[in-house]
C-alpha cells in the first residue's frame, strides 16, 4: 500500500514554442467590419460574413475560420454587439445607434473691438 502513495514520476518540461500573432485583426472585428462593409438591406447571413472575412483577410485555414467565426458570432449577440434575427438560420445586423444629443454650440461673443484711431483730415489746400 505504501507504493500506491508514491507521487507521480514528474515528465521532462518541453520548451515552449514562441507564439505567433495572426496577421488579421480581432474575430468580433472582422465580424462587425463585414457587416458594415456588405451593407445588406435587413441583414448579413453568417456564410456571407465568413465569405467576407476569408477573402479579405490573411486566414490560412477556412475550416478553422468558419468555427471562429461562429463562437465570435454567438459572443457578440450575447453581449449584445450585434443582432440576431429569428429562426434557425438567422442573420445578423449591427444595433441602431442610441441617438446622440447634439451639442449645442455656445453663440460667441463678439471680441471687444478696437478703438478706431481718429482719421487723418487732409491738410487743407492753401490757395
Amino acid at each position: 500500500m505504501a507504493d500506491a502513495a508514491k507521487p507521480p514520476a514528474k515528465k521532462a518540461v518541453k520548451a515552449k514554442k514562441p507564439t505567433v500573432k495572426p496577421a488579421h485583426p480581432k474575430y468580433a472585428d472582422m465580424i462587425v467590419e463585414a457587416i458594415k462593409a456588405l451593407k445588406e438591406r435587413k441583414d448579413s447571413s453568417r456564410k456571407a460574413i465568413l465569405k467576407y472575412i476569408v477573402a479579405n483577410h490573411k486566414i490560412a485555414d477556412v475550416a478553422k475560420a468558419q468555427v471562429r467565426v461562429k463562437l465570435a458570432v454567438r459572443k457578440l449577440v450575447a453581449d449584445k454587439k450585434i443582432i440576431a434575427g429569428k429562426g434557425v438560420n438567422c442573420a445578423f445586423k449591427l444595433p441602431k445607434e442610441a441617438a446622440k444629443p447634439k451639442k449645442v454650440k455656445k453663440a460667441k461673443k463678439p471680441e471687444a473691438k478696437k478703438a478706431k484711431k481718429p482719421a487723418k483730415k487732409p491738410a487743407a489746400k492753401k490757395a
